[in-house]
Formats: structure tokens, C-alpha cells, sequence
């Protein structure tokens, strides 16, 4: 049965600081100092275990873990798939049990306050982490707004792996045709609108539109309110203030609501029952000018000619126009930390370190396409030329995200609060209830659900 690290207290505590002086003396890098002490051996290797989002866990394990073996040959690394519906509470049932599983835990940004209330994970700052962490791992590198997603209530539980922002994203053949300057950074929501009648467009001349200004999160789903609250961010509010109560049924929350909902005359037929799905496939069939989206899509969109009929030629991307106060933007990072009950502290937190390293990250964005965190990577040489624009708009993304509030409710009643959310916005825009009607409902209920 794993035992609680916590429990083995000041004994573990001597064991990692008698490696991290090892290291030191001896000059030795970090799989060859741990050999012996818990990174496994030709005749022992060590298992670690990983639950993940079914949606990449496969293309980690048989793409980014033969990487990771490379420099660390006797760790065995198995990573289980989840549907995204049944993660969190898999992981809850699992970080709660007294024996269990997985020694690293994958999780969306919202889940860590969830995850450290019941002491799920471990401080990945704390001592016994920082014992084994490499000199050179260099915490200051990291992007502020991803590697905040990993902390709660002061406490690093976790590290950025999957880093995603909401971009919009635009097939500059279809600005091109409709006689329109692609979008800019400095692109506002006035001067957005101002265009979008234009990229309603009859492009082969049959005298039916068949491409339209935009596609988005329009249905009732836990990530529409994302695109509101993006718009909200750019006009200066906030989901909540500075005591946690919500703060966004006010002027600007109902500005914002409406400017979500205006989309919708510029969005294809059908377009309230379309969500991620739905918008990606109408912008690879080249039926959209733009598409806000999570950017992680960007090489399926316009690189990988399987799965788009796009190419980086016609695709580019943006951060959301500018509002009131800024540009827009949301945070959707998924990080990774270790069980607070694993046996295997010393190899689940190299594979992490590796991951998030400037030479795992780098790995990472050329084999998968996920983006990284780390400042260093973003400004340095891309391993693939299509990375080059895709790296200057995720760093000035991060740096929009760290001015405001661009991220969901963190809280341990997170996921409740999101679905308020959901069902809320997207009343507004199917003309179910008025902008200022579901932001008060909102509001009110969030209020309980949290308090």
C-alpha cells in the first residue's frame, strides 16, 4: 500500500537534502545522481502512473514519454485517458483513496483549488521538491499567467503543460476577397464590427453568401462564457472582486453579454447551436473569416493537412480586438503536479521537470503542437518555421492575460459556478432572458454557490 509522503516526514526530508548536496559535490546530472535513488535502474526501473484527458493522453504516451526515455531509460511512464467530463472527479476519488494509482495528476486550470483542499498534491516549491529540482530549471522563466493557473492560496501544487490561450484566428483569403485589411493587435471591437458586413461574402459568384464573419462558442456549453468574460476582461471588469463576490452584473458585464451576443448576425445559419466543434470545422472549410478558439488548434488548422484545407499562408492569429481598456484574451492551461501520496516523488518530478523544461518544451510544441510557457522558448529560435508568428501572439496573449482577471472562477466550488455561468450567457443568446436578466440571475446564484 503507498504510504502518505507527508508521513514519512523528517526521514524523507534527509533523504532528498542528502541528494540535492550529492548533486552539488559531485557535478552530476539529474538522472545519473538519482540512479540509485528513486529514478530506477537497468535491472529496476521505477512506474509511474498518469491520469490525463483522453484527448492527448495517448499522443503523450506515444509521442512526448519515448522523448522523456531517452534521458531518463528506467523510467516507466504510463499515462491513462480520461474523458474531460469524468477527469476531475476520477482525480478527487483517486487522491482520496488509501491506495492510490497515479503518481501525477493532469488537470484543468480551474481544479486546482479543488485538488488542494483535500491535499491532493504537493508543494512543488516546497523542500522536498526543491531538493531534487535542477539548478537550472528557472522558475522566473515561466510566463506569469500560466504558471499562476498551477498555484492556490500561495502554494505552487502544480507546473504549466499544455498551455492554451483564446485567440481569434482568420483566413486572410477571405479578407483578401472582401476587400478588408487582415486584423491587427490594435484591432478594435468598433472597428470589428465596422467589417464584419463585409465578410459576409458570396465568393464563387453564385449569388448565395457562403462565408461568414465569425464562428465561435455560441451553444450552451461550460466554455462559452469564456468568449463574455474575454470581452469583459478587455472593458475593464471582472468576474469578481477583491472579497470574491461577483462583480459583473453591471454596465460593463451587460455591454459585454451584448457584444457576445451581436456576433451571432455575423455567425452562419444555425450558428447558437455551434461550439468548439462546429467553429472549427466551418474555418477549416474555409466558411469563416475569423474563429475565436483556443490556439492549441492552430497546427490542425493550418499546418496538418489531414485534418484542415487551410494553410499557413491563410491562417493567421490574434489576440481578441480591444475594448475598452485592453485586448482580450482567456487562460486555459492545463498543468500537472504530484500526488501528495506517491511513492515515486524523484521520478514523477523529473518527467515533469523535463516536460517543462526549455528542451521539453520545445520537443513538446514541434511533436504535439502545445504550446509552451516558458518566456526563453517563446523568444528563441522555433524548431518549425509555421511556430515563429504563433509564438509572438501567445507571448503578447500571456502578457494581456497578466494586466486583467483572464481566467474562470477559482475556487472549490469552481465547476458549480461555471455552469451558472453557462446556463446563464447562453439564455442571453438565444433571447431567453435580456443581457441584464441572466447577469443578476448569474450573480445571485454564483453568490450562493460560492459563499
Amino acid at each position: 500500500m503507498k504510504s502518505m509522503i507527508g508521513g514519512k516526514g523528517a526521514a524523507r526530508r534527509r533523504v532528498l537534502k542528502g541528494m540535492a548536496t550529492s548533486l552539488v559535490l559531485a557535478a552530476m546530472p539529474l538522472a545519473a545522481a538519482h540512479a540509485q535513488e528513486g529514478l530506477g535502474s537497468p535491472g529496476d526501473p521505477v512506474e509511474i502512473k498518469i491520469m490525463a484527458n483522453e484527448a492527448f493522453a495517448n499522443t503523450w504516451q506515444t509521442t512526448l514519454v519515448p522523448e522523456f526515455n531517452k534521458k531518463f531509460p528506467n523510467v516507466e511512464v504510463r499515462i491513462d485517458g480520461v474523458p474531460y467530463t469524468e477527469l476531475l472527479a476520477k482525480m478527487m476519488l483517486d487522491a482520496t483513496s488509501p491506495d492510490p494509482e497515479y503518481d501525477i495528476l493532469l488537470a484543468d486550470d480551474p481544479w486546482v483549488p479543488q485538488l488542494a483542499s483535500i491535499g491532493a498534491l504537493m508543494d512543488l516549491k516546497g523542500d522536498e521538491i526543491a531538493a531534487i529540482t535542477d539548478a537550472d530549471y528557472e522558475w522566473d522563466d515561466f510566463n506569469a499567467a500560466p504558471l499562476a493557473a498551477g498555484e492556490w492560496d500561495g502554494v505552487q501544487y502544480a507546473v504549466p503543460v499544455r498551455s492554451n490561450m483564446l485567440l481569434m484566428f482568420y483566413n486572410r483569403s477571405l479578407y483578401d476577397k472582401a476587400g478588408v485589411p487582415t486584423p491587427t493587435p490594435e484591432l478594435t471591437w468598433t472597428q470589428f464590427f465596422e467589417n464584419a458586413p463585409k465578410l459576409v461574402q458570396d465568393t464563387d459568384g453564385d449569388g448565395k453568401v457562403d462565408a461568414w464573419a465569425i464562428d465561435t462558442y455560441f451553444v450552451r456549453d461550460p466554455l462559452t462564457p469564456t468568449i463574455w468574460q474575454s470581452i469583459l476582461n478587455a472593458n475593464g471588469g471582472s468576474l469578481l472582486d477583491d472579497d470574491g463576490n461577483p462583480a459583473f452584473a453591471n454596465d460593463a458585464g451587460v455591454a459585454s453579454l451584448e457584444t457576445h451576443k451581436r456576433l451571432l448576425d455575423y455567425a452562419p445559419p444555425g450558428g447558437l447551436s455551434h461550439g468548439f466543434s462546429e467553429s472549427l470545422q466551418a474555418f477549416r472549410q474555409g466558411a469563416v473569416a475569423n474563429m475565436i478558439t483556443w490556439g492549441s488548434v492552430y497546427k490542425s488548422t493550418a499546418v496538418d493537412p489531414q485534418s484542415t484545407t487551410l494553410t499557413t499562408d491563410e491562417v493567421g492569429i490574434q489576440v481578441l480586438p480591444v475594448g475598452d481598456v485592453r485586448a482580450g484574451t482567456h487562460r486555459g492551461i492545463w498543468i500537472a503536479g504530484i500526488s501528495s501520496k506517491t511513492e515515486h516523488p524523484e521520478a514523477a518530478w523529473a518527467f515533469l521537470q523535463w516536460l517543462t523544461s526549455k528542451e521539453g518544451e520545445s520537443v513538446n510544441a514541434a511533436l504535439v503542437g502545445s504550446f509552451p510557457a516558458r518566456k526563453s522558448t517563446l523568444s528563441g529560435e522555433p524548431s518549425e518555421p509555421w511556430l515563429a508568428p504563433v509564438y509572438a501572439t501567445l507571448q503578447n496573449a500571456y502578457e494581456v492575460a497578466e494586466e486583467g482577471k483572464m481566467w474562470r472562477i477559482r475556487s472549490p466550488k469552481s465547476d458549480a459556478a461555471q455552469q451558472v455561468l453557462a446556463d446563464e450567457v447562453a439564455r442571453a443568446l438565444a433571447g431567453q432572458a435580456s443581457a441584464q436578466e441572466a447577469l443578476d440571475t448569474a450573480s445571485k446564484k454564483i453568490s450562493r454557490v460560492l459563499n
